[in-house]
C-alpha cells in the first residue's frame, strides 16, 4: 500500500490531496484568512451564561459567539480560571505546574451559572471550526498534540491510544511516560507511539512544553480575545496525525513550503527525509497526478464505481443520505442475492472513501440493496467497519437495520468539503456534468456491451456530440486508444450535430442500435 502526499500552493490556499494507491481519499485545503482551526487556543471573555442550556456564549473574535457547554469544561475549570488570573497579571511566572497548588474538581453535573461569569477570562481551544450560521465550539479543557502524545494541562491522567490492542504494549508505554511525565500535566499517547523508544517521547513531550510556555508568555496584559496558541499549519498538522512508514512521496510545488516541510520530516521521520520532493514542470501538479479527474468525478450527487453500480448522495438540513444502485448490468453470480452482495461490498467501500473526502459529518444513513441472508449483511458490516478503521474523525457505525439501512454517525469538527462539479452547459442555459464525468458513464456502458456475448463481435459504433467527439479521439494516447488496448476491439466514434450535449448511442456496424 503506497500513499502520497500531494500539495498545491495558490496565492490564497493550499489544497492538499492524500492518495492511496494512486485514488484520491482525502482532499483538505487550508486558506490564508482561516483564523478559526481545530486546536487553536484562545484567550477569550466570558459573554454571557445561559442556565437553560447549561452553556455559556464567549466572545473569540468570530462574528458569532463561540459555544461553551458545562461538560466541555473540564474538571480542573477552578485551578484554570485562578492561573490564567495570575499569569495575566504577572503574579506568577513559573508555568510548569509542579508548584501550582491545584483546586478541588467541579461538580460534574453542576450548573454554568455556579463557575462562569459574564466578562470573566478564560483560556478556550477550539474543538469545532465555524459550520453555515454556527459559531465555534469551543472547550476550557486544553490539550496540545503532538508526533506521539497529547499533553493535558491540569490533569494528572496517563491514556493509552485504544487502536494499540497489546496489553503488553500499553504496559510499557505507560511505565515510560509515567518517568517522564512532568507535575500536573496529563498524557495522551497516540496510536503512531507503538513501538518507540523513551528518548523520542520524551524529545516530543519537551518540544510541547516549550509550546505551551510559549503560550503562557503571551498572557501577560493579553487583550480579549486574542490567539494565542495556532495550531501546526495543515500541512504539519495532516503530516503529525497520519505520517507512517506507508508514506511513498510528498510532492509541493511551492519551494517554500517544501523547505518546511522538508525540515518537519526531517525532524518526526529523518529516514523519510529524501520522499519530500519539489515538483517543477508546467503541467499543473493535479493534473499530473489525476487529482483534477478524481474530484471531478467524485464530488458530484452521483458518484460512480466499478461494474456499472453507482452512488447517490444527498444532502439535508438534518442528515447525509446515501442510496446504492447496482446499474443496469450484466452479472456472473449465480443469483441476486450474490450481485446485491457484490455491489454492496463495492459501495461499502467507495461510502468509506466518500466521507473521507468529502469530510461527511453528523448523521449519514445508507440505503444498500436488500439482502435475505443474516450471514451476507453481517459480510457488509464487518466489512464496512473495517474500511472505516482508517478514519481518523470519531464515527460509529449500527448494524443493518430490517430494512436494509445502516447509520453512522461521524464526527464534524469543520465545513464540509464541498466542490462544484457541473459546468455550463455549452447547448444553452442550465447547468450539466463536465465531460470526464460523462466519459465515465459512456466508458461504463461499453465495457457492458463489450461483456455480453456476441453483441459486439463485428465492432462498435459511437453516435455523440461533437464535443465529446473530439475529448474522446484527440491526443496520444486518446480515450478511444485506451479502450482499444484494454478491450480489443476498435470504437469507431461519430460525432452528431443534432445530439444534446450529453446524448450518446451505441450502433453495431450493421446500423442497429446496441440497448
Amino acid at each position: 500500500m503506497n500513499k502520497e502526499l500531494i500539495i498545491r500552493s495558490g496565492s490564497s490556499a493550499v489544497d492538499f490531496a492524500l492518495l492511496k494507491d494512486g485514488k484520491l481519499i482525502e482532499l483538505h485545503k487550508e486558506e490564508d484568512n482561516s483564523k478559526f482551526s481545530v486546536g487553536d487556543i484562545f484567550l477569550a471573555k466570558i459573554r454571557k451564561p445561559v442556565s437553560g442550556l447549561n452553556a455559556a456564549f464567549v466572545n473569540v473574535g468570530y462574528d458569532k459567539d463561540a459555544f461553551l457547554h458545562y461538560h466541555d469544561l473540564g474538571p480542573q475549570l477552578s485551578s484554570l480560571v485562578k492561573f490564567v488570573k495570575r499569569v495575566s497579571t504577572g503574579k506568577l511566572k513559573d508555568f510548569t505546574l509542579k508548584n501550582f497548588p491545584f483546586d478541588p474538581d467541579i461538580d460534574k453535573d453542576g450548573s454554568i451559572l455556579d463557575v462562569l461569569k459574564a466578562n470573566q477570562s478564560l483560556l478556550v481551544q477550539i474543538v469545532k471550526e465555524p459550520i453555515s450560521t454556527k459559531g465555534p465550539r469551543i472547550s476550557s479543557e486544553l490539550s496540545i498534540a503532538g508526533r506521539y502524545i497529547v499533553l493535558v494541562p491540569f490533569s494528572d491522567r496517563i491514556s493509552i491510544s485504544q487502536k494499540i490492542e497489546s496489553k503488553e504494549e500499553k504496559d510499557r508505554l505507560k511505565r515510560l511516560v509515567q518517568s517522564i511525565k512532568p507535575k500536573g500535566f496529563g498524557v495522551i499517547v497516540r496510536t503512531v507511539a507503538q513501538g518507540k523508544k523513551v528518548a523520542e517521547l520524551d524529545k516530543d513531550l519537551h518540544n510541547l512544553l516549550s509550546r505551551w510556555t510559549a503560550m503562557c508568555k503571551k498572557l501577560h496584559r493579553a487583550p480579549h480575545p486574542s490567539k494565542v496558541l495556532s495550531e501546526l499549519n495543515r500541512a504539519s498538522s495532516i503530516l503529525r496525525d497520519i505520517f507512517n512508514d506507508g508514506f511513498t512521496g510528498i510532492h509541493v510545488d511551492d519551494e517554500t513550503l517544501y523547505l518546511e516541510i522538508k525540515d518537519y520530516v526531517q525532524e518526526i521521520a529523518p529516514k523519510k527525509e529524501s520522499i519530500v520532493k519539489l515538483y517543477k514542470s508546467n503541467v499543473p501538479i493535479f493534473e499530473k497526478h489525476g487529482i483534477e479527474r478524481q474530484i471531478k468525478t467524485s464530488f458530484g450527487r452521483t458518484v460512480s464505481m466499478s461494474k456499472g453500480a453507482y452512488l447517490v448522495i444527498e444532502h439535508t438540513e438534518a442528515l447525509h443520505v446515501i442510496d446504492v444502485n447496482s446499474g443496469n448490468r450484466s452479472n456472473k453470480a449465480k443469483n441476486q442475492e450474490d450481485t446485491a452482495l457484490e455491489v454492496n461490498l463495492i459501495a461499502a467501500s467507495e461510502v468509506a472513501r466518500q466521507l473521507r473526502l468529502r469530510d461527511m459529518g453528523g448523521i449519514i444513513v445508507i440505503d444498500f440493496i436488500d439482502m435475505g441472508s443474516a450471514e451476507n449483511r453481517k459480510k457488509l458490516y464487518d466489512h464496512l467497519r473495517n474500511e472505516m478503521r482508517e478514519d481518523r474523525a470519531k464515527h460509529k457505525i449500527l448494524p443493518p437495520s430490517k430494512f436494509g439501512l445502516i447509520q453512522i454517525t461521524r464526527q464534524r469538527v469543520r465545513p464540509e468539503m464541498a466542490i462544484k462539479t457541473r459546468e455550463n452547459n455549452p447547448n444553452g442555459v442550465g447547468e450539466v456534468e463536465p465531460p470526464i464525468v460523462l466519459v465515465d458513464k459512456i466508458t461504463s456502458d461499453l465495457e457492458k456491451i463489450l461483456n455480453k456475448n456476441g453483441a459486439a463481435k463485428n465492432g462498435v459504433v459511437l453516435n455523440t456530440h461533437p464535443f465529446i467527439a473530439a475529448y474522446l479521439t484527440k491526443g496520444f494516447p486518446s480515450i478511444r486508444s485506451k479502450w482499444f488496448f484494454e478491450h480489443k476491439k476498435w470504437v469507431k466514434v461519430l460525432p452528431r450535430d443534432a445530439y444534446t450535449y450529453l446524448q450518446y448511442h451505441f450502433y453495431d456496424k450493421s446500423g442497429k442500435k446496441i440497448r
